[in-house]
């Protein structure tokens, strides 16, 4: 029998106001809209299906507070994660947003219309309160903090939603249930158990095992339950993942186990995403769940230590289990016996019996370097994938990020450095110069900061692509500021898959030199007032603080400084 939905009722929306559909669609022409963010159009999603339940949209403020401050919602229910819905000052005066309000939600990758949300008030977040709450720490270290800070807007609006329609997935579209579908797929398998698992990592042998344990020992079935919304930066893409799923599927005992993938935005918040995820889990019907040691971590804080303990997730779940209603498993450590063959539990390994492992940092080591992975670690169809997904280092894209004044030579380095690399071969070579993709439209002056930005992000974008496929991208913009920068790197190391290799070089030639050599006039123009938005004359450059190479043509030639390029990437073992 599944289990009772968290609150005692199924939210499934879209079933709700299916005899609305029509209605609601054509009202969403007429209505102001916000094209959501990836986060967003996640959250909108479980919102909508039912994985959030109790929600029937995201937060309002009195909700928001006590969720932030008590891990409850302003009627007591227990829900620890803030789901909320941020706009900007211009999206508020912009779109008249006021309460009361109906407001059309669109999905990003086809502005398609995916429910509309009636505003009950409008709020503005303390930031730092919901880091140190909610994430133990206002640390940018963390993703979910770094990603508060640079990425969510000033403002919360809170509200009931009205589905119109799911979002429309092209992948993997069999494995994708929503928690009702699930939930009908215990009831005709008549499982009466189930242990769900979850992950956003590919799986092993030990993962097999370790889940396969769990199941025998309570007479269970098994719910491989990986995420494939927004995981950690530098995750495994899902595509590869899912990928490995599928094949470690076919080693458990027939019938067993069921694949299902969970269109999840993580926030990486140890403890409090444990408790969140028992939530998700109980509402998709789920008996039982796998809490891991450092559940949900994302890593070091800026000191250099964990940012939760090993069983922070665990306590926090068994402190709340009554309300839950879903059995914790514990995530056992399994170990490798070679004499007998077999994954057991650490604690169940007698003294001075050897033992095999291969941690993390190990198999990412090997699969660079293309070294064997053993079958007594992880299967040949998994190890296949993975060395697909992710080549040895030699065969992965990167991309050179040179910025500097102009006239500092970043673009005779940059021409330079791409003869040099289509000599040694192996990859092909991307030269990008200027501010943008269009050197006849996308001009490096006269236009404003915002729209230099703009460019700048096309430009990351198309680096980021061309490094997916294993290009040596050269990029050679001022890019005068630190923000735009700092997105393009966003861009590359969130998008680029195994190319997400990103180098900084500041090209650091004095302003006076850059001057005294400009042959085109362009600083001489700006001091005079016929040019506008030069950085270095009326625009500032912000200097990189934390580049992975320094560079001056005032101190080296044009030969050293390629040569100390080239030995960078040598370095990384990238040539």
């Amino acid at each position: 029998m599944a289990n009772i939905p968290h609150g005692g009722v199924l939210k499934d929306l879209v079933a709700r106001d299916e005899p609305l559909r029509e209605s609601l669609k054509a009202e969403a022409k007429t209505l102001p809209d916000i094209i959501l963010t990836e986060r967003q159009l996640c959250d909108l999603e479980l919102i909508t299906n039912g994985g959030f339940s109790p929600l029937e949209g995201f937060l309002n403020e009195a909700d928001y507070n006590s969720v932030v401050e008590n891990l409850r919602l302003a009627d007591g229910t227990l829900f620890p994660i803030p789901v909320t819905l941020d706009v900007s000052q211009e999206d508020i005066d912009h779109l008249k947003i006021a309460p009361g309000s109906r407001i059309a939600l669109r999905d990003p990758r086809d502005d398609e219309a995916l429910a509309i949300i009636t505003v009950e008030d409008i709020y503005k977040p303390d930031r730092v309160k919901e880091a140190v709450n909610v994430f133990g720490a206002d640390d940018p270290a963390h993703p979910s903090v770094a990603y508060l800070h640079k990425r969510v807007k000033e403002f919360y609006i809170g509200g009931k939603v009205q589905a119109i329609q799911p979002p429309t997935h092209f992948d993997y579209v069999a494995l994708r249930y929503t928690p009702a579908e699930l939930r009908a797929h215990f009831k005709k398998l008549a499982w009466r158990k189930v242990v769900g698992f979850q992950t956003r990592n590919p799986m092993h042998r030990a993962h097999r095992e370790l889940t396969v344990r769990a199941a025998r020992l309570r007479q269970a079935n098994v719910l491989i339950h990986p995420v494939v919304g927004l995981t950690k930066p530098g995750d495994v893409d899902h595509y590869t993942r899912v990928r490995v799923y599928e094949a470690i599927m076919a080693k458990y005992p027939n019938g067993m186990g069921h694949l299902a993938l969970l269109p999840l935005a993580m926030r990486m918040a140890g403890p409090r995403e444990a408790v969140w995820h028992a939530i998700i889990r109980k509402n998709y019907g789920v008996t039982h769940f796998i809490v891991g040691r450092d559940h949900a971590g994302p890593g070091k804080n800026s000191q250099g230590k964990d940012f939760y303990g090993p069983y922070d997730a665990q306590e926090l779940v068994k402190k709340y289990h009554d309300e839950l209603s879903i059995e914790m498993v514990p995530f056992q450590q399994m170990t490798y016996v070679p004499s007998s063959d077999e994954y057991v539990p650490v604690d169940e390994v007698p003294a001075g019996l050897q033992t095999l492992d291969i941690s993390g940092t190990e198999l990412r080591r090997r699969l660079k370097t293309g070294a064997a992975i053993p079958d007594w670690f992880s299967y040949d169809a998994v190890v296949k994938t993975l060395r697909e997904s992710y080549p040895p280092r030699l065969k992965q894209g990167f991309v050179l990020f040179l910025t500097g004044l102009h006239n500092s030579g970043k673009d005779t380095i940059a021409k330079a450095l791409q003869v040099t690399l289509n000599e040694q071969g192996g990859r092909s070579v991307s030269l990008l110069l200027g501010e943008g993709l269009r050197p006849e439209l996308d001009h490096a002056f006269g236009i404003p900061p915002e729209e230099r930005a703009k460019n700048l992000t096309r430009l990351g974008f198309v680096a980021a692509e061309l490094a997916r496929a294993g290009a040596a991208v050269i990029a050679a913009p001022i890019a005068p500021s630190k923000a735009s920068r700092d997105a393009i790197k966003d861009v590359v190391t969130h998008s680029a898959g195994a190319g997400a290799n990103f180098f900084t070089i500041h090209v650091a030639t004095p302003l006076e030199h850059c001057e005294t050599y400009d042959r085109r006039g362009v600083y001489a123009k700006a001091r005079a007032g016929e040019l506008k938005h030069v950085p270095g004359i009326d625009e500032t450059y912000e200097a990189p603080e934390k580049a992975d190479l320094v560079v001056d043509v005032t101190t080296q030639s044009i030969p050293e400084i390629v040569h100390s390029i080239v030995l960078l990437l040598e370095q990384t073992s990238l040539l």
